[in-house]
C-alpha cells in the first residue's frame, strides 16, 4: 500500500448524556454525522505528524462514555487521541492539541459554555503543536479578518499549556517509539526515473484539460515500465505512487521558481466561472455552477417544519430545519463505480457547504419551513465543495 491506514473513529454512548437510543432497536447504530465530523477534525491534525514511510494499521478509538456539555467531548477526544498517541510507541511527530474559540458580546471566550455557544458570533476550533497552528476549522457569522486572527492566535497560546501538561505525561510514562521498515520509494530508483521522464512528465502536465493531462501520461508509464522494470521488479506496485511524487515535484517547481499553475494561469488567475438558475423545471429551486471544468448542480427541496430532520446524539439539538446533502458520483471523475451511501467526505463537503450558508438564512419566523439542498457533482477537477457552496 502506499498510505498510512489510519482510522479515527469519534463513538459516542448514549448513556453519556443519559438518553435511550431512538428507532426500534434501542441500541447505537452507524455514527451520527457530527460523530463523522468529529472523526474527520481529529484525523485531519493527526494524520500529517506520522512519518511519511509508516505503514502500519493504526486506529484510535475515542469513546464518549460521560458528557458535560459545558465541555466540548470533541475537543477532549482530540487532546486524549494526543495523548494516547503521544505516550504509546507508535512513532509520531506529535504532541497537537486543539481548543474550542467563541466570541460572544464582541469578547473571545476560551471553550465557551453550552449557553455561551448558542449566543456565539463565533465557532474555531483550532489545533496545534507547540509551534505551529495545524489546523483550523471555523463558522462565523461575518466576523472580520481581525478578529479571526485575534481568536486563532489566542487558541494558539492556550493550546501550549495544554502541551506543556501532555508532555509531562510524556516524560513519566511514555513509552520507547518502535522501529518499523520503511514504506518510503527507493530514491536512486525515484532519481533515475525522473531524470528519464521528467521532460516527458512537463509537456504532459503543460495543458488545462485534465482528460487531455491523464491521456498523455499514458505512454510516459508504458516507457517508464519497460525501462526499469527488469532492475525494479516492485516497481508496477509503486508506479502510482512514483508517477504522483514525479508530478508534485514538476508543479512545485513551477509554481515556486517559475511562479506558473499546471494549467497556464497566473497566480493570481482563477478559472473561468458560470453560473445559472432555474435549470430543472420540477423542483423548487436549482442552480448549476461551474468553474473550470467542476460543475455541481445543486436543488432545493421546501417542507413543513415538521419535515425537519429530527436529531439522536449526545448534545442537547433534536432537530435541524436546514439540510445540505453532497454526492460525488463516479462519474464526476470518469470513473466506472456504483453508487454507495455517502462516505465521510460527502458527509464533510455536505457539512462545509450547510456551515456556510448557515448564518445568511433567514429565520424561522421569517421563513418558517424546512429547507434542503442537494449538491450533484456532476463534473470534476478541483473545489467541487466551493462550487456546492
Amino acid at each position: 500500500i502506499d498510505f498510512l491506514p489510519l482510522s479515527v473513529d469519534f463513538d459516542e454512548r448514549m448513556y453519556a448524556a443519559g438518553k435511550i437510543p431512538g428507532g426500534y432497536l434501542k441500541r447505537e447504530g452507524r455514527p451520527s454525522e457530527k460523530a463523522i465530523l468529529t472523526s474527520r477534525v481529529i484525523d485531519r491534525p493527526i494524520r500529517p505528524l506520522f512519518p511519511k514511510d509508516l505503514r502500519n494499521d493504526i486506529a484510535l478509538s475515542l469513546i464518549v462514555m460521560s458528557v458535560d456539555l459545558d465541555c466540548s467531548p470533541e475537543i477532549t477526544a482530540m487532546i486524549g487521541a494526543s495523548v494516547a498517541l503521544s505516550i504509546s510507541d507508535i512513532p509520531w511527530n506529535g504532541p497537537i492539541a486543539g481548543v474550542f474559540m467563541g466570541l460572544v458580546d464582541g469578547e473571545l471566550v476560551v471553550n465557551p459554555t453550552e449557553a455561551q455557544r448558542k449566543v456565539s458570533d463565533l465557532e474555531l476550533t483550532v489545533a496545534a503543536s507547540m509551534n505551529k497552528v495545524v489546523m483550523i476549522e471555523a463558522g462565523a457569522r461575518e466576523v472580520d479578518d481581525d478578529t479571526m486572527y485575534q481568536a486563532i492566535m489566542a487558541a494558539h497560546e492556550e493550546i501550549k499549556g495544554v502541551l506543556g501538561f501532555i508532555n509531562g505525561i510524556v516524560a513519566e510514562i511514555g513509552k520507547p517509539k518502535f522501529s518499523y521498515p520503511s514504506g518510503e520509494l527507493d530514491h536512486d530508483m525515484f532519481d533515475k526515473v525522473f531524470a528519464f521522464c521528467e521532460q516527458d512528465v512537463m509537456a504532459a502536465l503543460d495543458t488545462d484539460d485534465k482528460n487531455v493531462r491523464d491521456a498523455r501520461m499514458v505512454p510516459v508509464k508504458d516507457a517508464i515500465l519497460e525501462k526499469f522494470s527488469g532492475e525494479y521488479p516492485d516497481l508496477p506496485a509503486q508506479m502510482e505512487e512514483l508517477i504522483y511524487k514525479i508530478q508534485k515535484k514538476i508543479v512545485r517547481r513551477w509554481l515556486l521558481v517559475d511562479k506558473k499553475r499546471v494549467d497556464g494561469r497566473a497566480m493570481n488567475q482563477i478559472r473561468p466561472l458560470a453560473a445559472e438558475v432555474g435549470v430543472l423545471p420540477r423542483v423548487h429551486g436549482s442552480g448549476l455552477f461551474t468553474r473550470g471544468q467542476t460543475q455541481v448542480l445543486t436543488a432545493a427541496t421546501l417542507g413543513t417544519l415538521s419535515e425537519a430532520q429530527m436529531l439522536d446524539g449526545i448534545d442537547n439539538d433534536t432537530t435541524k430545519r436546514y439540510m445540505h446533502h453532497y454526492n460525488m458520483p463516479g462519474f464526476s471523475t470518469g470513473e466506472a463505480k456504483a453508487a454507495r451511501s455517502p462516505g465521510r467526505r460527502e458527509i464533510g463537503h455536505g457539512a462545509l457547504a450547510e456551515r456556510s450558508l448557515v448564518p445568511v438564512l433567514p429565520s424561522e419566523e421569517e421563513f418558517p419551513y424546512a429547507i434542503r439542498l442537494v449538491s450533484d457533482v456532476v463534473s470534476s477537477n478541483g473545489s467541487t465543495s466551493q462550487g456546492s457552496v
